[in-house]
């Protein structure tokens, strides 16, 4: 096939048709030659996905002898005929490694916190592929000079000698280990007997240094021969000559071709053409390979800018989308991709952001398109991962309602029978918990439920929880396979339920299959995991968890496709999407490396970290050149702005200094065309008919549907937030309790008016310091029965202790007496059909037989000014027992009415009480009802409220927001 002595060196420019022109170029050279000679090729290439779309161009010409077409990363046919034993379960090396990292965290817990036990022995299994990948030994570590770095790195650089004895072990080598001896044992065995037919290693940058040593031995071959990709022509000598210093040079997209050159001893003019195809768009090639030129690149941007006579053929076909926010761009590139669907063109979306392509895959879905996803969706996502992962982060923790919720209502769950009752008593438990709590749920809580409850299968039902949730807060350190045995029986039993077999549906489907996969691998290798404590165990299952995806078996749309930078090597797309252009994003950040910094890389011959950066880049580079390209970004994401991508900034920069050759007029044609989709997608998210701001509302119902009695307590809420009381008393709405049960201010003040309702029902007399006693020992058992948090014990027990004085210095001052009130008072507006009820939290029966009406609380009492006007609930209970509100007591005068405030600055606010006052206050109170039960009046939205900027439980259904506290009321009959 070939005449020329080795090495070959072909290559094609970025933008080509990577697989195509190899077939091409295959078919070219081996015109004339019988149809076996196809079949003595030896092709390797390096991904599955290459392989496979070379093997349907070569089927789409009819029938034929294909070459035998192999990956680079899989010689295990070679390594059989050597001897070379199986390479080791990288999973269970991480295991092992995570034991060593475990001990290393137990002796110097500064050097990371253990909730990164399995991400530290996942970085050092990695780091310990690319020391055996570039034939790096421990002992080269051992021996740099870290004199002048800080303590942390001579710590790790001794921690390396304890993985020595993973390197150079002959029973199971590490899978990078293995496949360097593979390389070698061919390298030794081609060198003596070389193969006949040719041996083509295609698509490949030698990024790796096993990669680079097996593309060196078929270099040498007789017939042997490299195909690079994206391989940039325009690139001047001068510019390779610069490229020697991996320091300086590693981020370009070129670099790992001049290394490559460096070993093989050949120069760029060694490098021929594959085949005649120039690329889709020369001129564009041209304009990026000045853009991505290694720093300083500003003189040579003046000089060689100059050159560039086509810019408006090289961006004619170049679309610049710069939208607003990662919603927007999402939803520009999808009625991008639909476009290309309707017109029949092949189309890709390449990005390394999985979170852009999962938005742009949703709204593709509002047409019913399902585009073809290279990579699937992550495993942890999926629904058996999210079951998996809830009860693993149960595993060592109290059970909560939250938690417990999560679980049943998991679509997983109880899936082996019929999930009808099943989700009944889900409801109807979840409706008991956020109203009554525990939140904690006990075995015993839960049995008083079930008893309570009319079906009988709440008892098994809730037995069956029981069963199943038991031990899990307990849970100790033990051996990794009985965590994983006990994490799995649990989840198992979940989706099995309680009247069904088997477990469910979790191990079904592709997402149960690919987790049931996972769990049996970490099974298999469980052994070599040892004795972890529960958390840890908690954050290695989920970081394995974590690495897996899942792929659908829907065919996606056969021309839609989205894909990682990787395919960029593999396209065959007439569009190309690349999406996410934002530094961060594309390139990404090169990760932390915990065990060796840049300079000790460096000495001890390993990549740096710019080698991802320079791989990306050529990943760029090799898709921006195809025949029609959009370039996309987003100028804001989640939390801030963004910075654009170092390679779209220098491609932007370079053409709007480009004045004299049309620079900036191409660059304004690019983001002229970007803005009409970004319209499109404004366009598609504005509603059909436009809707005015909701006015402020007031509804009017019929009289005979307003309330005819209302508590104490809501008479404020009636004068100041109208609305709220047409809302929960007429639409009968009531808000939902929180799942997640917190110590907030209205259990704080429950708790307090049970304390001081206890230690006033049981006084007896007593010294001062025994009241004092009396009061907290009360205070601690009112707590811990009512309380499960300890740190809101402690703080409200704390809280209590420094009001207590204050609390005793005016308890009783008066000589009065507390009186029990066992029945809801309540009174009727004659002549109105309307009725008062209510409790105060106390009254007190003074010498002179009058009465004493106080109420306790947390805050800041309400002055007089706002008792007047809004806060009348004491001044109204005064009232009522005066007009006998209250049937234990009769008719009674009130001298005086307390708030007592007994928070972080105690205050009482007292009022005494006379014939005027209360008066008054029921002749306003008649004067509001009679307001509210005429049909003119409307309920109106926080009418008057105390602090706007705190929300009401109804201010949604008012649609506040959409109008101003300054706008009018708009009041309006409703049914």
């Amino acid at each position: 096939m070939f005449d020329t002595g080795p090495p070959r060196l072909f290559a094609l420019p970025p933008g080509a048709d990577f697989p195509a022109e190899l077939v091409r170029g295959l078919r070219l050279r081996l015109a004339g030659h019988p149809p076996e000679a196809m079949a003595r090729v030896q092709l390797f290439v390096n991904t599955q996905r290459m392989r496979r779309r070379i093997t349907d161009l070569f089927l789409a010409q009819g029938a034929t002898l294909l070459p035998r077409i192999r990956l680079v990363t899989d010689l295990g046919l070679e390594a059989a005929i050597e001897g070379i034993p199986a390479a080791i379960p990288p999973l269970r090396r991480r295991l092992e490694l995570t034991q060593l990292v475990s001990r290393l965290l137990e002796a110097q817990p500064d050097l990371a916190p253990r909730t990164a036990l399995y991400d530290l022995a996942d970085s050092l299994a990695t780091l310990m592929d690319e020391m055996q990948g570039e034939g790096v030994a421990p002992e080269t570590v051992s021996a740099l000079d870290v004199s002048n770095h800080s303590a942390h790195w001579t710590r790790t650089q001794s921690f390396m000698q304890i993985v020595r004895p993973f390197f150079g072990t002959d029973e199971a080598p590490d899978p990078e280990a293995r496949q360097r001896r593979v390389v070698e044992a061919l390298a030794t065995r081609w060198a003596n007997d070389p193969p006949q037919g040719p041996v083509i290693v295609a698509g490949s940058t030698a990024s790796r240094g096993t990669t680079l040593r097996f593309m060196q031995a078929v270099a040498a071959l007789p017939q042997g021969a490299l195909v690079l990709p994206g391989y940039d022509f325009d690139l001047p000598a001068p510019i390779w000559d610069t490229m020697g210093d991996a320091m300086t040079a590693e981020d370009h997209p070129q670099y790992r071709f001049r290394r490559l050159m460096d070993v093989l001893g050949r120069v760029p003019t060694d490098i021929d053409r594959w085949t005649d195809a120039p690329g889709p768009c020369p001129a564009r090639n041209r304009l990026v390979s000045l853009s991505l030129r290694p720093a300083p690149v500003t003189d040579q941007w003046l000089t060689e800018g100059q050159r560039l006579d086509d810019l408006a053929e090289a961006t004619k076909a170049m679309t610049l989308i710069e939208a607003e926010s990662p919603r927007d761009e999402a939803l520009a590139i999808a009625l991008i991709l639909r476009d290309a669907a309707e017109r029949g063109t092949t189309a890709a979306l390449i990005t390394p952001d999985r979170g852009l392509t999962r938005q742009v895959t949703a709204a593709l879905d509002r047409w019913g398109i399902l585009p073809d996803d290279s990579a699937g969706k992550p495993l942890a996502l999926s629904a058996p991962g999210r079951l998996l992962r809830h009860v693993a982060r149960l595993m060592g923790q109290r059970l909560t309602a939250e938690a417990l919720l999560t679980l049943l209502k998991h679509p997983l769950v109880a899936t082996a029978a019929d999930r009808g009752p099943h989700l009944n008593l889900t409801r109807d438990l979840e409706l008991k918990l956020r109203k009554y709590g525990p939140p904690f749920p006990e075995p015993d809580a839960l049995r008083i439920w079930a008893d309570s409850r009319k079906e009988q299968t709440a008892r098994p039902w809730v037995e069956w929880i029981i069963a199943t949730l038991a031990g899990l807060d307990t849970l100790g350190p033990r051996p990794l396979a009985d965590h994983l045995r006990h994490h799995l029986a649990v989840t198992e039993a979940l989706a099995r339920g309680p009247w069904g077999e088997g477990s469910g549906e979790l191990w079904l489907k592709p997402a149960g299959i690919a987790a049931l996969g996972a769990v049996t691998d970490l099974a298999a290798e469980a052994e070599a995991g040892g004795t972890l404590a529960v958390q840890d165990y908690r954050n290695l299952f989920e970081a394995i968890l974590n690495k897996g995806e899942v792929r659908d078996e829907v065919l996606g749309h056969p021309h839609l496709m989205i894909w990682g930078t990787l395919e960029a090597r593999v396209q065959g797309a007439e569009l190309v999407i690349l999406g996410g252009l934002n530094d961060g994003i594309w390139p990404q950040l090169p990760p932390p490396d915990p065990w060796l910094n840049r300079k000790m890389r460096k000495d001890a011959g390993l990549l740096l970290p710019e080698r991802r950066i320079g791989l990306a880049a050529h990943d760029y580079q090799q898709a921006i050149g195809a025949p029609q390209v959009v370039l996309t970004r987003a100028h804001r994401d989640a939390e801030a702005e963004t910075v654009p991508s170092r390679w779209l900034n220098r491609l932007t920069n370079l053409l709007g200094g480009l004045t004299a050759k049309g620079g900036p007029a191409a660059l304004a044609q690019m983001r002229a065309r970007g803005q009409h989709w970004l319209a499109l997608a404004d366009a598609l998210e504005r509603p059909e008919a436009s809707t005015a701001s909701a006015p402020r509302p007031a509804p009017r119902p019929p009289v005979a549907h307003r309330p005819r009695e209302l508590a104490l307590t809501r008479v404020a809420t009636l004068i100041r937030d109208p609305y709220a009381i047409y809302a929960r008393y007429i639409l009968r709405l009531k808000k939902l309790d929180p799942l997640h049960r917190s110590p907030d201010a209205r259990l704080r003040g429950s708790i307090l008016h049970s304390i001081l309702e206890t230690f006033v029902k049981t006084r007896r007399p007593e010294t001062r310091p025994e009241a004092r006693a009396r009061l907290i020992a009360i205070a601690e058992a009112v707590l811990g029965a009512e309380v499960p948090w300890p740190a809101a014990r402690a703080l409200w027990l704390s809280r209590l202790d420094r009001a207590a004085d204050f609390f005793l210095d005016h308890d009783g001052i008066d000589g009065g007496t507390p009186v029990g009130i066992e029945e809801t008072g309540r009174v009727t507006l004659a002549p109105l059909d309307f009725a008062l009820y209510g409790t105060p939290d106390r009254i007190d029966l003074l010498p002179d037989g009058s009465l004493h009406i106080l109420d306790y609380k947390t805050g800041t009492p309400p002055t007089e000014k706002q008792q007047q006007q809004f806060d009348k609930q004491l001044l109204l209970a005064a009232a009522m027992a005066e007009r006998g509100g209250f049937k234990q007591l009769g008719l009674a005068d009130v001298a005086r009415i307390s708030y007592v405030g007994l928070g972080s600055t105690p205050k009482i606010v007292a009022t005494d009480i006379t014939p005027a006052i209360t008066g008054k206050v029921w002749e306003d109170l008649h004067r509001l009802i009679t307001r509210y039960l005429s049909v003119e009046t409307g309920y109106t939205a926080r009418r008057a409220m105390f602090e706007s900027r705190f929300p009401g439980d109804y201010d949604h259904l008012a649609r506040f927001g959409e109008w101003e506290m300054t706008d009018r009321a708009n009041p309006e009959d409703v049914a």
